[in-house]
């Protein structure tokens, strides 16, 4: 369950998360209103040579717009029927030059088909996924202070070095003694060390799950050094403040992880009797190269709390606040 956390990426606020919910339910009840006016037969919002764009389509796109609120929708809608329009004339001049029985045209259509029915399946497949009690959802809380009741937000600062494997261990050594991290970016630079920096600040749950407990324990102005494959990276904790997280605030993000989770988890073991059902026969030079626990299906757990005020970078790897004499890449 915890490893799944690693894969934290992004702060959606809760705010947004409800403005979503109140969008999409106004636009299916618009959208059920319309088709019992005209007795479950599609309206047409307009009207292209002989085909019809229905509002059903017009309301499918509306609803994959995030961030819409409520009052803009009216003026969304009107902007995606317009490129509704457009998309339909290209799509039937496309027609009309027979694009759609080009090899590449008919793989690419082919991929989507598939891509669009294997979803509709394991989205089926996870209903099946009971949403976590009020029990569970505690437990999980007091399981994870770092998230939660001792959360805090980190201002980290981060080199990403170039070098070569058996270099890592004397710069690990060096930063062990290297009195602060000005000192550390001089000795890069004397030995021509190439290297690059940025500032970020980061939420306990935009860290990875593996890494938050080092995090937690660590003072202001101490660093870690991880080896990557071009080199290393070394992360500085510049300064960190608590901002805790109540287990009514919280709750809502668990449930949704914790479900998520049991979907993955039922995903994954329905595919694997699946493919232990079927006759599978790799062919050529795959002969030999199956494995089914490469299969990766599942829902994307990810942990979302409250801390806009955190989002002040995009995160590690985009430089947003550059350290001053990092040597060119």
């Amino acid at each position: 369950m915890q490893t799944a956390v690693a894969r934290f990426r992004t702060i959606t606020t809760w705010r947004i998360a409800a403005v979503l919910a109140t969008t999409s339910a106004a636009i299916l009840v618009t959208g059920c209103e319309e088709k019992k006016k005209d007795n479950g037969v599609a309206l047409a919002a307009a009207k292209v040579n002989k085909e019809e764009i229905t509002v059903q389509q017009l309301n499918h796109v509306l609803q994959q717009q995030r961030g819409l609120k409520p009052e803009q929708a009216e003026a969304a809608s009107r902007q995606i029927l317009e490129r509704l329009i457009d998309q339909e004339l290209a799509l039937q001049k496309a027609t009309e030059l027979k694009l759609d029985r080009e090899p590449r045209v008919m793989l690419q259509l082919e991929a989507a088909r598939r891509d669009v029915l294997s979803r509709a399946y394991l989205e089926k497949a996870g209903e099946a996924a009971s949403r976590p009690t009020t029990e569970e959802v505690a437990k999980y809380y007091e399981a994870n202070p770092a998230l939660f009741k001792d959360r805090r937000i980190y201002s980290l600062q981060e080199l990403a070095i170039e070098a070569k494997p058996e270099q890592v261990a004397q710069l690990r050594t060096q930063l062990g003694q290297a009195k602060n991290v000005a000192e550390f970016v001089e000795y890069l630079k004397i030995n021509d060390i190439r290297f690059s920096g940025n500032r970020a600040v980061r939420a306990a749950e935009q860290l990875p799950l593996p890494s938050l407990a080092t995090f937690a324990a660590m003072k202001d102005g101490q660093s870690i050094l991880n080896a990557t494959p071009s080199g290393a990276q070394v992360v500085v904790l510049a300064g960190s403040r608590l901002q805790p997280v109540t287990l009514q605030q919280a709750t809502p993000a668990i449930e949704q992880f914790l479900l998520n989770e049991r979907k993955r988890d039922i995903l994954a073991k329905d595919i694997k009797a699946l493919r232990d059902a079927a006759i599978i026969e790799y062919v050529g030079k795959y002969v030999g190269s199956g494995n089914a626990s490469a299969s990766a299906v599942g829902a994307s757990a990810t942990l979302s709390l409250p801390s806009p005020e955190a989002a002040a970078s995009d995160g590690l790897g985009e430089s947003s606040n550059p350290i001053k004499g990092a040597a060119p890449k």
